[in-house]
């Protein structure tokens, strides 16, 4: 029997305003990171790079990224999460305006190092806001609007990017994706910072558990699987992201503002899965504790098929192509509103800055790091065998170039046998969600000041349960 749906939490006051910042924040970020795979062929050409130099380019923001998250979550459990994102958001607009400043690849590198740190303070901080800004059985749809950020800011990129540098010069794109972060930071200035715990259901007293915050989240069964699922995860998305312009550019013969206009129509696919997967995870996370994370298996696995069918396509079918990985990253993007919400049902409110700075640090060490690093290796291993079995002998730069076109389209067929991956992982997490979920909520609930009244509900995800 299915159980009656509880009735709806209203958010904090202020989390309107708060949740637009935190989106125009999270737009910014994607844009900027976003911006050097898009600009990577007339970068690569100018300086004369392999695919390997301009996805190791990528794999360095990465790592810094990674690795200080670590630090910036923990802090963002301690201090103002408001002061964290207003720095870190001037830092790595700064930083972009200066990538348009440099002479070699060795300055683009460390440049894209400091973006990394600059924008590794954004997720952690900013996922701590809105899990005490929204009660659990809206955070799917609340996550889904911040994550709205990711296809808008990739579609910005893709098309503001290549018409840029198409008429201005890629420098250029750089220069002026620096401005709207200075306003970004003054505006979330203004954002309330509520207290740890305000949203849930059951009253969070001031006692933590004790031990260390690190142990404590790596001791949670579906925080695992999670962590596993967004490494695994981050490696397709980097993967296709980082080097769907060149392909769209290599194999499909389009220009720079050509390959930029279809990166956006694929990128603004993703709004459909982001809105549609935050109202049916909230709906069926309140049917049932594992609803959420079954959802998502189910999309993820539907992305991989679409995927691989359009990267079949032969060349100069773009729109095809265009079609079916629409359709794809519209079911991948579902994962952003299941796995988020997911974290914040089975960590305690005065760890969730330090467990999503954990899942970020696997998530792109491991893959969003090595996702776009091995597609370059592979494509440029892929570009010589073709070359080899076409009778080049020895194979110089310039004869590597006729085959670089097959060689990315192979390698990119990584990225449907990840999202099977994904899906499996995520099958795995649906099946200790529960019990996880039920021990946080008894812990929640039996370290309560005395005296706390108990809510009609209990966390709007199962109304039924114990």
């Amino acid at each position: 029997m299915i159980p009656d749906r509880p009735e709806e939490r209203a958010a904090s006051p202020g989390s309107a305003y708060a949740l637009a910042v935190l989106f125009a924040i999270n737009l910014l970020n994607f844009f900027d990171r976003q911006l050097l795979g898009v600009l990577g062929e007339p970068i690569r050409k100018e300086w004369g790079l392999s695919d390997t130099a301009l996805g190791g380019a990528s794999t360095a923001f990465v790592l810094l990224y990674a690795f200080a998250g670590v630090p910036l979550g923990r802090l963002a459990d301690r201090v103002a999460r408001t002061r964290i994102l207003a720095a870190g958001v001037f830092a790595w607009s700064a930083l972009t305006a200066a990538t348009g400043l440099v002479r070699s690849y060795a300055e683009l590198f460390v440049c894209r190092l400091g973006v990394g740190v600059g924008e590794a303070s954004c997720a952690p901080a900013a996922s701590s806001l809105i899990g005490d800004l929204y009660p659990a059985e809206r955070r799917s749809r609340a996550m889904s609007i911040f994550m709205l950020g990711l296809p808008l800011g990739l579609a910005l990129s893709f098309a503001l990017g290549g018409l840029l540098a198409r008429s201005l010069g890629w420098r250029t794109a750089f220069y002026l994706a620096a401005l709207p972060g200075i306003a970004c930071a003054v505006a979330v200035l203004f954002v309330r910072d509520p207290p740890r715990g305000a949203a849930e259901a059951y009253a969070v007293g001031s006692r933590r558990r004790t031990g260390s915050p690190y142990r404590l989240i790596l001791t949670t069964p579906t925080l695992l699987w999670i962590i596993a699922s967004g490494a695994l995860h981050n490696f397709a998305m980097y993967s296709f992201s980082s080097f769907l312009a060149p392909f769209l550019m290599r194999y499909h013969g389009l220009d720079i503002r050509q390959a930029g206009f279809v990166g956006m129509l694929i990128s603004l696919a993703g709004i459909a899965g982001l809105l549609v997967g935050g109202v049916v995870a909230d709906a069926r996370g309140r049917r049932k504790p594992e609803g959420r994370l079954r959802f998502g298996a189910l999309a993820v696995a539907l992305a991989a098929p679409l995927m691989w069918f359009g990267l079949q396509q032969s060349p100069g079918h773009a729109r095809a192509f265009a079609v079916l990985a629409g359709l794809g990253c519209a079911s991948m993007y579902v994962y952003y509103s299941v796995a988020y919400a997911a974290i914040h049902d089975v960590v305690e409110p005065a760890l969730r800055g330090t467990a999503m700075a954990l899942y970020f640090f696997a998530m792109y060490l491991l893959g969003g790091a090595l996702g776009p690093l091995a597609t370059g290796l592979v494509s440029d291993y892929f570009a010589r065998e073709t070359a080899l079995s076409s009778g080049v002998a020895t194979p110089s730069p310039a004869d590597l170039d006729l085959f670089r076109a097959e060689g990315l389209r192979l390698a990119m067929c990584l990225v449907p046998a990840l999202g099977l991956a994904v899906a499996g992982v995520l099958a795995a997490a649906s099946r200790a969600v529960g019990a996880d979920m039920q021990g946080l909520r008894a812990w929640m609930s039996d370290q309560a000041p005395r005296g706390t009244p108990r809510p009609l509900a209990e966390t709007g995800l199962s109304a039924n349960r114990p």
